[in-house]
């Protein structure tokens, strides 16, 4: 269980001056008039709402999805991952596993969505599967978005609670989650995809700016040149990338519990980012609200290559929280007189015991960026699936104002459900888990929902097979065998069950929670990458056993959105 009172030291220590709460203050005024600015033009339907009118540029596109891909994970997760390893996530999930995926979903994904006019990436599965394939992807998109929206929720909620607070009781953080949701959806409201992703292009820029501030005050402050620092990481293993292979007598062995390797990064990290940039409509939506499927694909493609140095630069600051923190020999007189916190609020420490004043607001409002355009993304995304592929269907023959108002009556539902959500992460996430950092808990509540909904991506695009009925089978074998190896899973089975619960094993009473423990401790030697390959498989196997109907091009209506398909 999450226990943030012990990590409230810094917060208590340094706290937030004056001109740090002008600063935050300005960064919210100047969000709250965004969306204020972009409510001003009249949204006439949910294409305009939901896909800004097909008409939003590149560039901005591409900023919007690198704001969406980073996230308060990021800002705070990223630091984390070289502070306590390497440069293996940079190599492999950042870079090499990215660049796959995006030129598979710019060559294959995004023309198809273009090819057949959709409002929401599932109604491609309409047109190749049938209805019930959409729903259950639809709705595995969903539940997949309340988990992965709600553990960035409350990621960016853990330094809202520092700087209101001096402890991070429950309580608190309950205060801080719902702050954030009530702020992201207001802004949200407002101006639909458009405000989303003008607001994105701002924030983009705020947090990456703190993450370069954070750098070059990190560096002055380490009394060493930057060869000397370069040598000490070295020596470290820092600058090393993983392989994810071993020797055992001259056999060649597959490391499973490796999360970022080499060898996962063709396998299971590819096929995580193909998922998370082809069929999570989170990211998928962004693409569509370019003018032609070839802008699309660009934007897509473009995304990956301006974040690889943006992640770096995030990597790079632990990799400078690790020096000053833990290498005394190098920092002489320099080294802080504190003991560092958790790993995964080291970030957040540095900022708030020395960061001077305005600096430490300017900082916290990077990470608020990072969290709140997240925040407003899956709001948005998450109501235009509600509304297109299911209210429609049940609800038929209204204006488009009409649906307009229940996709932002959607929003506020997805809002409050996000947070609660948020608030169960506080309970799930152990920050004394050494090898759990924020990134690896934020991709691997994604593998639950992506293994089925890639397998019937997979057999809708690339295949002449598949139905409805595989489809909604294939989602839910996929679903089921990534929540059985989710060692998460057990670990809650184990919390959940009677203290004294046993079972018999050849008349040998075991203690359920010690069985319980001992699954999820197996589990964990399977890491989440090679789960996402163990669980696609044989959802896409599943999924070519549907026989496939005749291929249906949905009408559109004046607007050019598709109507529903009887």
């Amino acid at each position: 269980m999450l226990i943030l009172a012990e990590t409230a030291a810094p917060a208590a220590a340094s706290p937030f001056a004056v001109l740090d709460w002008v600063v935050l203050g300005i960064y919210f005024a100047m969000v709250a008039f965004t969306g204020f600015w972009f409510a001003r033009k009249e949204q006439r339907d949910t294409t305009d709402y939901f896909l800004g009118g097909r008409n939003m540029p590149v560039w901005a596109v591409v900023c919007s999805i690198v704001a969406t891909a980073l996230s308060a994970a990021t800002f705070i997760g990223a630091p984390q991952i070289t502070y306590n390893g390497n440069l293996s996530y940079l190599a492999t999930h950042v870079t090499l596993s990215a660049i796959i995926a995006v030129l598979f979903v710019g060559v294959f994904f995004i023309p198809q969505y273009y090819k057949h006019n959709v409002t929401t990436v599932y109604e491609l599965l309409e047109v190749k599967l049938g209805r019930g394939a959409k729903q259950a992807s639809s709705a595995m998109f969903m539940i997949g978005q309340v988990f992965s929206g709600g553990a960035r929720l409350f990621m960016v909620s853990i330094p809202a609670a520092m700087i209101l607070f001096a402890e991070q009781t429950h309580g608190e953080m309950a205060v801080a989650i719902g702050v954030l949701t009530v702020v992201g959806i207001t802004y949200t409201l407002a101006g639909g995809i458009s405000s989303v992703i003008w607001t994105d292009v701002i924030q983009l820029f705020i947090f990456v700016g703190a993450a370069g501030i954070a750098l070059l005050l990190l560096i002055n402050r380490v009394p060493a040149d930057m060869p000397t620092m370069v040598d000490t990481l070295h020596d470290a293993g820092k600058l090393a990338v993983d392989t994810g292979a071993s020797y055992d007598a001259g056999v060649l062995l597959i490391n499973t519990d490796q999360k970022f390797t080499l060898i996962s990064a063709f396998a299971g990290l590819a096929l995580l980012n193909i998922a998370a940039y082809g069929t999570n409509h989170d990211m998928a939506q962004r693409m569509l609200t370019c003018k032609n499927a070839a802008k699309g694909s660009l934007s897509a493609i473009s995304s990956v290559l301006v974040s690889v140095p943006v992640q770096a630069l995030f990597l790079a600051v632990g990799l400078g929280l690790f020096i000053f923190y833990q290498q005394p020999a190098l920092m002489g007189d320099q080294m802080p007189n504190y003991k560092p916190g958790e790993s995964h609020t080291i970030f957040l420490q540095f900022i708030l015991r020395e960061m001077p004043a305005g600096m430490k607001g300017l900082l916290l409002a990077g990470l608020f960026a990072a969290g709140l355009s997240t925040l407003n993304s899956g709001l948005n995304s998450m109501a235009s699936t509600l509304v297109n592929d299911f209210y429609r269907h049940l609800v038929k023959g209204k204006s488009p104002r009409h649906y307009l108002f229940v996709g932002r009556a959607a929003m506020i539902f997805w809002g409050l459900v996000l947070g609660a959500f948020a608030m169960l992460c506080v309970a799930i996430y152990d920050p004394t888990d050494k090898e759990q950092t924020l990134i690896g808990f934020a991709l691997e509540v994604m593998v639950i929902p992506y293994c089925g909904l890639l397998a019937v991506f997979f057999t809708a695009i690339f295949t002449s097979r598949g139905n409805s009925f595989s489809a909604i089978a294939a989602i839910f074998v996929g679903m089921l065998i990534a929540l059985r190896l989710d060692p998460a899973v057990w670990t809650l089975v184990a919390k959940s069950v009677p203290a004294d619960a046993v079972f018999d094993v050849g008349n040998i009473e075991v203690p359920l929670r010690t069985r319980f423990d001992e699954m999820a401790a197996w589990c964990r030697k399977i890491a989440f990458p090679w789960r996402m390959l163990i669980a696609t498989l044989p959802a896409f196997l599943i999924c070519l056993l549907g026989k496939r109907k005749e291929i249906r091009t949905p009408e559109v209506d004046a607007t050019g959105s598709p109507l529903p398909v009887p």
